[in-house]
């Protein structure tokens, strides 16, 4: 095992790698032989004394860790850069910050005496921004599971780019499938769609046109979550608004003969996903969704204070008429 450096940088847009990295610095070292400190109340002269106390007092090796050092100003830097020309023999000093630059003052500094790590993850081009279904196929054969690109495709649209939640659905995936490949209906299934549309026993009610369901899904919403029932209600409103309007895209490109499947592909969503729309679309009439769509509107001017009716109540009541059958006409009486 390669001997340990008297300072590391860990840094990068890899979340779940920098938080392995000063894991296995932890279990090297020893939990009860380090000692955390964060930036944002610990200066670069708080950590520089913090390495040279721990240096006088133990010949046994110890850990500093500063989180948050991306909010160092220069004359932090430059104490640390002071300390490192003399560290402390027996102290590992690790900095941790995702957004400090490989080329910053503070890194060329830990390079000129420890090593820099970086972990970014991987960018497809266009404004780099993150290839993460990439990433996530990575993180699956680093666990040595087989990952179909379709699979890891989905698992970023349920979960949303959050790499950390990411990865805790790669491993509890990875555990589940006991080595086997994992492919996207076993994503679609397992994996709690939270990326961009409400739960799914309120979309589901709704779309089978089921009153008491989307009450009932209503109201745990509101009881579940640690929010105000007011901000639960508007963030619900808003994505059930996305959802219809996902309906009826798939409405209309079901009228022009287009498959499920290629509808997918055309609106970049999984599969499943798009087919539960499909189905939901055949409940409703264009005229009904386009309804739907200008009664969430006002609903959303309600909940921002154009009704005095309690936000629970307009909710309420939205829901029932954009899910509700159309009446049936009675015949005229003979």
């Amino acid at each position: 095992m390669a001997e340990l450096r008297s300072a590391y940088l860990i840094t990068g847009t890899d979340r779940p790698k920098v938080t392995r990295a000063l894991r296995r610095l932890r279990d090297r070292v020893g939990q009860e032989a380090t000692e955390h400190l964060s930036a944002n109340e610990a200066s670069g002269e708080d950590a520089a004394a913090a390495c040279n106390a721990l240096g006088l007092f133990t010949v046994e090796r110890r850990l500093v860790v500063v989180e948050d050092v991306e909010s160092w100003k220069t004359a932090d830097v430059k104490a640390v850069d002071e300390y490192l020309k003399g560290p402390a023999p027996t102290t590992v000093l690790a900095l941790v910050g995702p957004g400090v630059k490989r080329d910053s003052a503070l890194a060329k500094a830990v390079a000129k005496a420890g090593e820099v790590l970086v972990y970014d993850l991987p960018t497809r081009g266009r404004g780099n921004k993150a290839d993460l279904p990439k990433w996530v196929e990575q993180q699956f054969h680093e666990r040595g599971i087989q990952v179909d690109h379709d699979a890891a495709r989905a698992l970023v649209e349920l979960v949303g780019e959050d790499a950390q939640e990411l990865a805790t659905e790669v491993d509890k995936l990875s555990t589940w499938s006991a080595g086997d490949r994992i492919g996207e209906r076993e994503v679609a299934e397992l994996v709690p769609a939270r990326a961009e549309v409400p739960p799914f026993d309120l979309t589901d009610s709704w779309g089978r046109r089921d009153v008491p369901g989307v009450l009932t899904a209503s109201e745990r919403l509101v009881e579940r979550s640690g929010d105000a029932a007011r901000d639960v209600l508007l963030r619900t409103a808003g994505l059930l608004t996305n959802h219809v309007g996902r309906v009826r895209q798939c409405q209309v490109l079901d009228a022009e003969g287009v498959p499920p499947a290629a509808a997918a592909e055309r609106l970049k969503r999984n599969r499943f996903y798009v087919q539960k729309l499909y189905e939901q679309a055949g409940n409703f009439s264009a005229d009904e969704l386009g309804d739907a769509v200008v009664r969430l509107a006002r609903l959303d001017h309600a909940l921002k204070g154009g009704s005095k009716l309690p936000g629970e109540l307009e909710f309420a009541r939205a829901l029932i008429e954009i899910t509700r059958r159309p009446e049936t006409a009675k015949a005229p009486a003979s």
